[in-house]
């Protein structure tokens, strides 16, 4: 019954997690096919649009997303010690830094869409990106989150028989996937700047409330911090508080 309960926690962590890749999955397909053309990029946007912001799918996402997001905080809090393989390392530094470049991103689209009815599309976007100078940041946007889901899968996976044999192409999907992305998306950003010799402006929406979507950026990622510092100083008191009275313990015994 014990290892049961146990196991309760891995399995909601592997299905929040299962239903994030799939979302970063479809993000970077959707980037993939501004390679050929800005206008199909925006046909696949405009029907993600409609999956994750339907009922469901909002659900799902930020169910998904506040879920894993706990367990993580409470991984970090119970962990006992941190000596941890390179992969594990790597894996934690992946999703640690992914909200913190995703915030940005969340709040200046979903956020400025539901407060204020900005509705991005990928011209939209990339002219943003492009006057604020952060077009290098949204191409490295999704490589943490999807090199954190796939070396999670692959942990879940690998000791499976069937998993050894299919490395070679799980692999080459792993890495050509966010590369087709981001040049996916640099021909969208060439296709911007090539339609006026004069970029357009940011939208009029995100300009007249930049100062609130500045303070929401701000405050969200400083709460995250925090959290994930709370986690680990509460974790190693607790540690240090155990230790001592182990040896307390062996002392007296």
């Amino acid at each position: 019954m014990t290892a049961q309960i146990q196991a309760v926690p891995r399995r909601l962590q592997l299905g929040s997690g299962a239903v994030l890749l799939i979302y970063l999955f479809l993000h970077l397909i959707n980037h993939a096919l501004g390679i050929w053309s800005l206008e199909l990029a925006g046909r696949g946007l405009v029907l993600a649009l409609r999956l994750w912001r339907s009922t469901p799918g909002t659900i799902g996402l930020y169910g998904a997303a506040t879920l894993h997001f706990a367990l993580a905080v409470r991984t970090i809090y119970a962990r006992r010690h941190w000596a941890l393989p390179v992969a594990e390392w790597v894996r934690l530094w992946a999703g640690l830094s992914l909200p913190l470049l995703l915030i940005r991103h969340a709040v200046t689209t979903r956020l400025a869409s539901s407060l204020y009815g900005f509705e991005p599309d990928y011209e939209r976007v990339v002219v943003l990106l492009l006057t604020s100078g952060t077009q290098g940041l949204q191409l490295a946007l999704i490589a943490p989150g999807w090199i954190h889901g796939c070396l999670g899968l692959w942990f879940r996976l690998h000791h499976f028989p069937w998993a050894r044999p299919v490395k070679p192409a799980l692999l080459a999907l792993v890495t050509l996937l966010p590369l087709l992305s981001a040049a996916g998306f640099i021909r969208m950003m060439r296709a911007v700047e090539a339609k006026s010799v004069v970029l357009a402006g940011p939208d009029p929406i995100l300009i007249a409330h930049r100062l609130a979507l500045d303070v929401w950026r701000h405050d969200l990622v400083a709460f995250y911090l925090f959290l994930i510092v709370s986690a680990f100083v509460a974790g190693q008191l607790r540690n240090g508080v155990e230790r001592r009275r182990l040896r307390k313990i062996s002392l007296n015994s």
